[in-house]
């Protein structure tokens, strides 16, 4: 029998949030539990994303499976899961995120563990894990007293804890005896044979991995080898935590979690960037002296070509570098397009020669493959998120030998800005900007060739910090991430904001430093 055939229990909850992450966050809990031991996670979870918590195989309510083998269990999960996702795993739950993370890159966007080690039973070059006695005691004892065992089990769980009384009177409601079943036993078997050390080294996903400091069962030596194995993975150890780490103490766990996942969202409200734009079509050109700077210096990478018959100008804006494109390619097709309706409503109100302007996302051009010979983007591709995605769209509307040539910005753009809110509260208040690694690993996996690439920082300077916001707000770049406080900032939160930023002041002057990649790629 196919194992298609065996269906997962699933739990899910609707998110409470009117700005629910795209990404569904989907639990998978540890072995002799079910679904029901994430429920000191769940209020919190669903104000961030749509939850989903299954029953792993044999456990809970899910169908048991002939062999708990790993090929079996992870096709079965994976054939459960949505389309993209973040996988958040407790225990055994967690190294079986580890490896789904692993085979399927493309579901899974982000993978959050909790009590769960690299390796769960040492071996020669791994102490950092339980010894193979006391695993291979454990294992036995459940083959023959699973009652008796699982009862030690609830002890294990809660042993060291700070309140290791109150957790162990918890944890017993999630430990049913009479229902266990030889998946069970098989899935003890795996957990000791599974090592996750290489492809924990290899996720290319970004990464939390939480364990507590007194864990009988993951010891918190786990530490030394994940923290250094793969720096995109975050750890961290919760103080005086047993492995019940959610149910010692769930706020803290909750926090760190949607921390985590705001603070690495690429999620940007596209349709706020729009609007947000639009709003802004007749001051922009008025505080753009940085942009048309940038622009200038973009402007002078592109070689007028005859054989060019379409140019794109992405992220047209007011239309400034438009007509000086069509200039540069006098005989060629010359296009604007802009996500902002109120941006090419402008542009083709002040620059009547111009005949050409669409309303498009760069993420999803409205374009016949390979009908593009040049694309031209200042300042623009910053507001897309997802990189394969962008760049697998860009390199389809290019034909053979099509050229892009392009302005973004890095993660140190607005430092100063990010410094002074983070002393203040832990929503989002910058955007996010790729590091430049990412942006060329991604441009090359995408089939692009980089000919040119420079990073130059600009500090522009500002004698009141509502010089630098008016500046912002009338350029239309306010924050538009799903992390963002939402409704009115309080007076005392700006005026904390205000007194932070002064730290920055020089020469009786704030800083604002911007970041700035300029790229050349030919497809």
């Amino acid at each position: 029998m196919s194992d298609s055939f065996y269906q997962l229990a699933t739990q899910r909850y609707a998110c409470k949030s009117s700005q629910p992450l795209s990404d569904d966050i989907v639990l998978l809990h540890g072995w002799g539990t079910n679904s029901n031991s994430w429920s000191p996670l769940i209020s919190e979870l669903e104000k961030t994303a749509n939850v989903v918590a299954f029953d792993l195989p044999g456990f809970g309510d899910s169908d048991s499976i002939p062999d708990f083998n790993l090929d079996a269990v992870l096709s079965l999960i994976a054939a459960h899961l949505p389309e993209k996702c973040i996988l958040i795993g407790w225990s055994l739950g967690g190294v079986l995120a580890t490896q789904l993370a692993a085979r399927y890159p493309n579901k899974i966007t982000k993978i959050i563990t909790l009590a769960a080690n690299a390796k769960f039973v040492a071996s020669e070059n791994y102490k950092a894990a339980m010894s193979p006695s006391t695993n291979r005691q454990f294992n036995q004892g459940f083959s023959t007293d699973p009652a008796g065992t699982l009862k030690l089990f609830c002890g294990l769980l809660s042993q060291g804890d700070s309140n290791e009384r109150a957790l162990l009177k918890k944890v017993r409601s999630l430990i049913q005896p009479d229902v266990a079943n030889k998946n069970w036993s098989q899935a003890l078997e795996l957990l000791s044979q599974i090592d996750n050390r290489e492809v924990f080294a290899k996720l290319s996903q970004e990464g939390l991995h939480l364990l507590g400091e007194k864990d009988a069962l993951v010891p918190v030596t786990a530490y030394d080898f994940m923290s250094i194995s793969n720096p995109k993975q975050k750890l961290k150890i919760i103080p005086a935590a047993a492995h019940a780490i959610h149910w010692s103490n769930p706020e803290l766990i909750a926090s760190l979690i949607t921390d985590f996942l705001i603070s690495t969202s690429s999620s940007l409200d596209k349709k706020q960037v729009a609007n947000s734009f639009s709003r802004a079509a007749h001051t922009y050109d008025s505080v753009a002296s940085l942009q048309r700077y940038a622009g200038g210096l973009l402007l002078q990478r592109v070689k007028k070509s005859s054989e060019a018959k379409v140019v794109v100008d992405l992220g047209c804006g007011t239309g400034y570098f438009t007509p000086q494109l069509q200039d540069l390619f006098s005989d060629s097709l010359v296009i604007g397009v802009d996500i902002a309706e109120g941006m090419l409503k402008f542009a083709s109100e002040n620059h009547p020669s111009q005949k050409n302007w669409l309303c498009g996302d760069a993420d999803y051009l409205p374009f016949a493959a390979s009908s593009v010979d040049i694309i031209f983007s200042n300042f623009a591709l910053q507001w897309c998120t997802d990189l394969p995605h962008l760049f697998a769209e860009l390199n389809r509307i290019l034909k053979a030998d099509g050229q892009c040539i392009f302005t973004s910005l890095g993660p140190a753009t607005l430092h100063e800005m990010k410094a002074a809110w983070k002393q203040v509260d832990m929503h989002v208040h910058v955007n996010k900007f790729h590091e430049p690694d990412l942006l060329l690993k991604n441009l090359q996996n995408a089939n692009f060739q980089i000919i040119g690439f420079d990073n130059k920082v600009e500090v522009m300077q500002f004698e009141n910090l509502s010089d630098l916001t008016r500046s912002l707000k009338c350029l239309g770049a306010q924050n538009a991430n799903r992390g963002r406080a939402t409704g009115l900032t309080g007076r005392k939160k700006i005026q904390a904001f205000k007194e932070a930023y002064e730290n920055f002041r020089n020469n009786n002057l704030l800083p604002a430093t911007y970041d700035i990649f300029y790229l050349q790629v030919k497809k």
